[in-house]
């Protein structure tokens, strides 16, 4: 959500009817020297401008501009290389796209690996719905929670949307359904079968707009009652076996302000899935107020094919290759990470807890930002080191493991898909022999980008081969492992 650019206009462009005219603002210059643009010049490079162009929202790309500088980081660069697979057919391990940041140096690579015949075929088929129809591998261990800690509400989703201006609440209702009858993880129950938990995939399912009025509540307080309902609507269970996985309130507080809450539970829904259905309610609805029929691009698959698909691609060398590499990474005694507390951990852990927010001053967010520049490293590479800097302070601890939630979206198929995809990933880094910091952010670079080049297999199977000391006070893994998770606010 953060802006890869900010453009300072005299005032807004607007149209007759005193809105923003958005086609008439204008383009940012992103190019790091326009003077200096090169024009692509072969084939490759024709397609990995249009690439770069559609990933970062920016026009006029030169061959020398660097991807990083221009606003990508880790996660663009995953996306970059899932397109990359799906255009030229070739496999680039991801530590290659930083060190060919550019497009001319890029396209050679992949000019070379196409001469050399490196081709891969990755393909996720579509599959019969007349059979037992598996869990993914995320989907399996949420189950597994659920059976264990049936009446814990901590993993549901939740969203709130603001929506300003007049509402049409039957093209909302129709717009929320439409959504539900696009993407089979929303129509979707789990059973036990047979001795295993399976996908029960509902031919139709029918929301029907829940609302609430808060117009009698003076305005100091509406904010408050919000926040009462959001919390209190959160904490309802859902039961995996026969309810819609998917709950919605509509706010009113008066007629022009309205606030649609969302509640998912986290068995059909990830981070990702929120980007999507935002951009596919807006299209919707936007749709049915006009009374134009929707044009949202047909999905080439749905979750169950990607969960079928899934059980069987990790397996065999894939797997065992991957496996290999998080063995080596977290062989031995993974020490517990000793943190000043005030209080003592409980038997079973709670779940409450509070989230804590820093506004970095914009100053200092563009002396990190060029830091990482120098270091050729993304902003999160080096905010993970100053915060496993902080723990190695408070710790002692030269071994400092951190968890990291990633989008696992690495197939095309599957980008625009309504599921549970994450993954977590393990940082493992070596603070000893006192190390400056820009060699620590070496440390910490070389080793986010060996995990993300072995992403794929599963956090839970990862546990069952490992088996890590079971402890109902913590998470597994977070005897040693705190969880990291960025987010930026330009001040």
């Amino acid at each position: 959500m953060v802006p890869s650019a900010v453009v300072y206009l005299q005032s807004m462009p607007l149209t007759p009817n005193a809105k923003v005219d958005r086609k008439a603002l204008p383009a940012p210059e992103y190019s790091q020297n326009n003077q200096n643009y090169v024009a692509p010049s072969t084939p490759i490079q024709v397609a990995l401008v249009n690439i770069w162009s559609e990933l970062l929202n920016i026009e006029n790309v030169s061959i020398k501009d660097n991807f990083f500088e221009l606003g990508g980081h880790s996660l663009l660069a995953m996306q970059l290389n899932t397109k990359i697979r799906n255009v030229f057919n070739v496999d680039l391990i991801l530590r290659s796209l930083f060190d060919n940041s550019t497009i001319e140096s890029l396209s050679n690579l992949i000019d070379l690996e196409i001469k050399k015949g490196n081709k891969l075929e990755i393909f996720i088929s579509k599959i019969s719905r007349n059979q037992d129809i598996p869990l993914s591998f995320t989907q399996e261990r949420l189950w597994f929670l659920s059976q264990f800690e049936p009446d814990n509400a901590a993993y549901n989703e939740r969203l709130a949307i603001e929506i300003k201006g007049s509402l049409n609440f039957l093209a909302l209702e129709e717009s929320l359904n439409q959504i539900i009858e696009r993407h089979e993880a929303l129509r979707t129950n789990f059973a036990f079968v047979n001795g295993n938990p399976v996908q029960i995939i509902a031919k139709k399912r029918v929301l029907e707009l829940s609302q609430i009025s808060l117009e009698n509540i003076d305005n100091a307080n509406f904010e408050a009652e919000i926040e009462k309902l959001f919390i209190k609507e959160g904490q309802k269970l859902f039961n995996l076996s026969e309810d819609l996985l998917f709950r919605t309130t509509l706010i009113k507080i008066n007629e022009q302000y309205h606030v649609l809450l969302f509640i998912f539970s986290h068995i059909v829904w990830d981070g990702w899935s929120f980007g999507v259905f935002v951009r596919e309610i807006a299209t919707l609805y936007q749709s049915y107020t006009q009374n134009k029929t929707p044009e949202l691009a047909k999905l080439p698959i749905q979750y169950a094919d990607y969960a079928y698909w899934q059980r069987q691609w990790m397996q065999g060398e894939v797997f065992e290759k991957q496996l290999a590499y998080w063995k080596e990474k977290l062989a031995g005694k993974l020490s517990f990470l000793q943190l000043p507390i005030d209080k003592p951990r409980p038997p079973i852990q709670t779940f409450a807890g509070r989230r804590f927010l820093k506004v970095l001053p914009s100053k200092l967010l563009k002396e990190i930002q060029q830091l990482s520049r120098n270091n050729s490293a993304t902003l999160f590479m080096t905010l993970l080191a100053a915060f496993q800097t902080l723990l190695y302070r408070y710790s002692g601890s030269e071994d400092i493991l951190v968890g990291s939630p990633i989008a696992n979206r690495n197939h095309p198929d599957i980008e625009n898909l309504i599921g549970v995809f994450i993954n977590t990933l393990v940082m493992r880094s070596d603070l000893s022999s006192n190390p400056t910091f820009e060699q620590l952010l070496a440390r910490v670079k070389d080793v986010t980008l060996g995990a993300y080049s072995n992403q794929d297999i599963p956090f839970e199977a990862l546990v069952e081969k490992l088996q890590p000391e079971r402890n109902l006070s913590r998470s597994t893994f977070s005897k040693s492992c705190l969880f990291f998770k960025m987010l930026l606010f330009l001040k």
